[in-house]
């Protein structure tokens, strides 16, 4: 026995430093960046010792090691994030959203499950994260015009986005890394649609769990979900209409101008002379001040449709040419804070924008609605600003005493003119990879390359789409698969779960691997875990002489059961203040839909795979 642990000593030395590894992870003492770092550091140092080889003899390299850094689905992964974050600046996915919110009034029931459906539909294509954000604010004006608790919908959002993410291969990025270790062991990949016959009886288990058991089992708690939700308070803003502009010519039906939708004109200046309402045989020229009132909301639906309107105003010239060098604008609203110094000055006076680096765009004050331009308000304490520059201005504005930023307000204006190029991307990719065109990689490479040329995001955004942490998280448990599978721990594992279930039969092999990755998933990353167990159950069926195809798709399906942790996947993080869930209320709700999941593959998999 000795003998044979000396003998297999990298072996066991390589399931120690992973276990440490999957340590570290779990107590998140440290960030996963540094771990992960850490991980491919000690797999380096331990194979520089002499005889530590693979089980055949062979050298395992720094190449082999490093290798995970340009894998093909690690690469996949991050185009397919830069695509994401183009569909999610652009806002091609918030117009659909809209109309959903605006139908509750009328079908309630139906436009909660079309919601839930439109979710389901698009992060089966693409990336989740951007979806999930999309829907935020959705589902928090859905739950306020049901008068629930937003808690009742934020975790079915994540779950639902989840679900769909495992009925297609681009669906995650789990499910990406995991046939690339089919390719590679077995020489054959994984159709576009492979798993999508299973993954949607799965999926509708789950759904019908989600859609029975949410009244039951989800908290019904108060959030400061009404802080999310755009206001509806009046802005006074001022257009100033230029050459060029889109308001040249316009003249007002029955009393509304049709370009400024959801907006009330109060005053038109010309020069010396102040055009009142109603405005009857009025025709805008270049050089007037359109004075209107309007939520917040409605003005940045208006910058967001003009992106050339928004540089103008923000590079305070007559030129609505869009210029892709203008940083990403955000707007938030400010407070006037008592004894500012700012109280009883105009922004002109002020030279607000030399002072501050932003741009006041309306003025709302409570006590009554203002009728003049914008420069001519004097400023009282309590008014609140609603201004618009790049995030990092408002990093530097938090440290002032003059105005109070209200952080929760903050959000960046997608530049929606780009929105139909955006959707004619992201579908021409999935047309591309589904119908074997091209591969998955040329696909989302060609894709994330469109975005940029196509100005849907510069190379800022999409470069700040590129997560660093998923890179190396993915690259680290790359690094852990190869060390597992050439030192022969792969093939130890896959032995132990096989001489355990063995006796059963071939189904209880495949759902003992389904329950071990699914409770492992919740506790690493399911990227990690996916990487991780793929060699394991590859060997698995080689050992009891299987087709490997049901065995890599159980790791698929497994490892995207990321519902009774809040650190299992990122949907899950971003859900949590919404939603003001305890790290318990996913054990409460996620942990039998985990157990629902395996018990529904296990059932399943015998006529699924003719077993």
């Amino acid at each position: 026995m000795a003998t044979e642990l000396v003998a297999n000593w990298p072996m066991w030395a390589s399931l120690f430093v992973i276990l440490c590894a999957i340590v570290a992870y779990v107590l998140d003492r440290w960030s996963m960046e540094s771990v992960s770092i850490g991980v491919v550091a000690a797999l380096l140092l331990l194979f520089t010792i002499p005889g530590a080889t693979a089980f055949d003899g062979t050298a395992i390299t720094s190449a082999d090691l490093l290798s995970g850094f340009g894998n093909p689905a690690l690469i996949t992964i991050m185009a397919l994030l830069v695509v994401g974050q183009g569909l999610f600046q652009t806002g091609a996915i918030e117009g659909p959203t809209k109309a959903l919110v605006r139908s509750y009034g009328r079908r309630p029931i139906y436009t909660l499950c079309l919601t839930f459906f439109a979710v389901f539909a698009i992060s089966a294509f693409t990336n989740n994260t951007p979806v999930v954000i999309m829907f935020l604010p959705i589902m928090s004006a859905i739950a306020m015009r049901m008068n629930a608790s937003p808690s009742r919908l934020m975790m079915p959002l994540s779950f639902v986005s989840i679900l769909a993410g495992m009925t297609t291969l681009i669906g995650t990025s789990t499910n990406l890394l995991a046939a690339d270790a089919y390719r590679r062991t077995e020489g054959i990949s994984l159709d576009f649609f492979e798993q999508t016959p299973m993954g949607l009886m799965l999926a509708g288990v789950g759904l019908a769990y989600i859609a029975i058991f949410s009244r039951y089992l989800l908290p019904n708690r108060d959030t400061f979900a009404q802080e999310i939700v755009p206001s509806g308070k009046q802005f006074v803003a001022q257009i100033e209409v230029t050459h060029g502009h889109f308001l040249v010519g316009q003249s007002p039906v029955a009393g509304m101008f049709p370009d400024l939708k959801d907006m009330t004109v109060r005053l038109i200046q010309r020069g010396e002379k102040a055009m009142l309402p109603p405005f009857e045989d009025v025709e805008l020229r270049v050089g007037d001040l359109v004075i209107v009132a309007a939520t917040r909301k409605a003005i940045s639906d208006l910058l967001a449709s003009k992106p050339g309107l928004l540089q103008q105003i923000w590079q305070g010239d007559e030129d609505e040419k869009v210029d892709t060098s203008v940083p990403q604008l955000s707007l938030i609203e400010a407070v006037i804070a008592p004894g500012s110094r700012m109280a009883g000055r105009t922004v002109e006076m002020l030279g607000f924008r030399r002072l501050t680096s932003a741009v006041v765009l309306g003025i709302q004050r409570r006590s009554r609605m203002i009728r003049t331009r914008l420069g001519e308000i004097r400023l009282e304490a309590g008014d609140t600003l609603l201004l618009c520059a790049p995030q990092t201005v408002f990093q530097e504005l938090r440290t002032s005493r003059d105005i109070l930023l209200l952080e929760w307000s903050q959000k960046e204006i997608p530049v929606t003119a780009h929105s139909l190029a955006a959707r004619l991307i992201a579908l021409g990719m999935v047309i591309l990879a589904a119908t074997g065109l091209t591969s998955i990689l040329v696909a989302s490479l060609l894709a994330a390359l469109a975005m940029i040329v196509t100005q849907c995001l510069n190379t800022r955004q999409a470069s700040r789409a590129l997560d660093l942490r998923i890179f190396l998280v993915i690259a680290a448990a790359l690094a852990m698969g190869t060390a597992l599978e050439k030192t022969g721990a792969a093939t130890l594992i896959a032995n132990g779960v096989v001489t355990l279930a063995a006796p059963y039969g071939p189904v209880v092999i495949l759902s003992t691997i389904f329950i071990c990755v699914a409770l492992l998933t919740n506790i690493l990353s399911n990227a990690a875990t996916a990487v991780l167990f793929a060699p394991v159950a590859l060997e698995a069926a080689h050992t009891v002489g299987s087709d490997p195809l049901p065995y890599i798709l159980a790791v698929i399906y497994a490892s995207n059961c990321s519902f009774a942790s809040p650190i299992a996947y990122q949907t899950n993080m971003l859900i949590m203040a919404p939603g003001h869930y305890r790290f318990s209320d996913f054990i409460k709700f996620g942990g039998p839909l985990l157990v629902v999941m395996w018990v529904a593959f296990t059932i399943m998999a015998p006529w699924r795979f003719d077993l």
